[in-house]
């Protein structure tokens, strides 16, 4: 009897998987299009990656099927399962892309400046968001984005602070643009600053712009433009290590989002600690060590674990991560659009992209400044 019912539980769970699957492809498929025609059109580089993931296009392709189309309700189960599940694996996943040995060659004078960064679009963002009387969950969500790894530190976030479908779609929505921009113009604005020296302008890519795709775009066209790979190295560098502060900052601005309710009367009390420090996030840390201790191992003794080569560890790390990262936020992104009514828009207005649109100037123009005072003392 309890295996029929689980039987029938799971079977409920295909359609709605299986619809997110496909719009998932779709986004992959059309993310990789949109790169094929800025390559052909010569404003990306060859071999520089698409600057729309495939996660932002899934998330188009959702909303347009949900209000366009459709959903039966046989599609819900699967759909919220997908949200709720594959976002969770996705995230933890995500930890075998970050080294915590990238983030030491940065050395005393380099965490300091990205943590600068992060804290100048953290609280811009929710200083804003107040000051227009906008959504607090979506300003949580915004300047998550901006100051740390765009689309998936929304995502990390999102679940903590309850946040809605249609919210972490404006978020996703405005980190993707302003980050894009960035990836266009920065580049030059980089070399105008930092002409002849590459660490400058690879820091302040890595630090000015907010998803690690766009970044390593941005990376790209600079040494198209300026012959400089070190800029590549360097702004893949700093990105990495922006990422890593997702384990600290994702329960501070959780805390922040609760007290801030608690003095407004919304809520009666904070939640436990362990709830602002999600178990997902756990994961994340906890392969986020596993992969900092096999490329140590690798340096030391050229194993990974005294077990694996060199070639078999990378392989391992590379396969996973990119798995996580696009398959199963892919499938999470999916059921956003999916589970996203364009009608609850109505509500949101213009004056959340005028938030995104400020922090992202107020990160460049923080990031330049300290760059230009401090960045000659640091070495990669």
């Amino acid at each position: 009897m309890v295996k029929n019912v689980k039987k029938a539980s799971f079977l409920r769970l295909i359609p709605g998987l299986l619809l997110c699957f496909i719009v998932m492809m779709a986004g992959i498929i059309g993310a990789d299009w949109i790169g094929a025609a800025l390559r052909a059109a010569a404003i990306l580089p060859e071999g520089g990656a698409s600057p729309i993931s495939g996660i932002f296009v899934a998330i188009v392709l959702g909303i347009l099927i949900r209000n366009t189309i459709g959903l039966p309700d046989a599609f819900a189960k699967g759909i919220s399962f997908a949200l709720k599940y594959a976002l969770r694996a996705g995230i933890i996943l995500l930890g075998l892309r970050l080294s915590m040995t990238e983030a030491l060659k940065l050395g005393a004078w380099g965490l300091p400046l990205i943590v600068a960064c992060i804290s100048v679009g953290l609280f811009v963002t929710l200083f804003f968001t107040a000051k227009m009387n906008q959504s607090k969950r979506l300003g949580t969500l915004i300047a998550t984005g901006t100051g740390i790894c765009g689309v998936t530190a929304i995502m990390a976030t999102a679940p903590v602070i309850k946040a809605k479908e249609n919210e972490i779609s404006y978020a996703v929505a405005n980190i993707t643009i302003f980050g894009l921009l960035g990836m266009l113009f920065y580049p030059y604005l980089a070399n105008a600053f930092f002409a002849d020296e590459p660490i400058k302008a690879g820091l302040f890519l890595g630090t000015a712009i907010h998803d690690t795709a766009q970044v390593t775009g941005a990376a790209l066209i600079y040494d198209q433009l300026y012959n400089s790979s070190t800029v590549v190295d360097v702004a893949t560098i700093t990105k990495l290590t922006r990422n890593v502060f997702i384990i600290a900052v994702i329960p501070f601005v959780s805390f922040l989002f609760y007290r801030n309710n608690r003095e407004n009367g919304q809520a009666a009390q904070l939640p436990k600690w362990y709830k602002l420090f999600p178990l997902f996030i756990l994961g994340f840390l906890l392969l986020s060590l596993l992969r900092t201790i096999g490329d140590s191992t690798v340096a030391s003794s050229g194993l990974a674990f005294g077990l694996f080569d060199p070639a078999a560890w990378e392989g391992f790390y590379s396969f996973w991560s990119s798995f996580g990262s696009t398959y199963m936020l892919g499938l999470a992104m999916a059921a956003v659009g999916l589970g996203t009514n364009l009608k609850v828009f109505k509500g949101m207005g213009i004056k959340p992209f005028y938030i995104g649109f400020i922090a992202a100037i107020s990160v460049g123009m923080v990031s330049l400044l300290l760059i230009s005072l401090f960045g000659g003392f640091i070495s990669v």
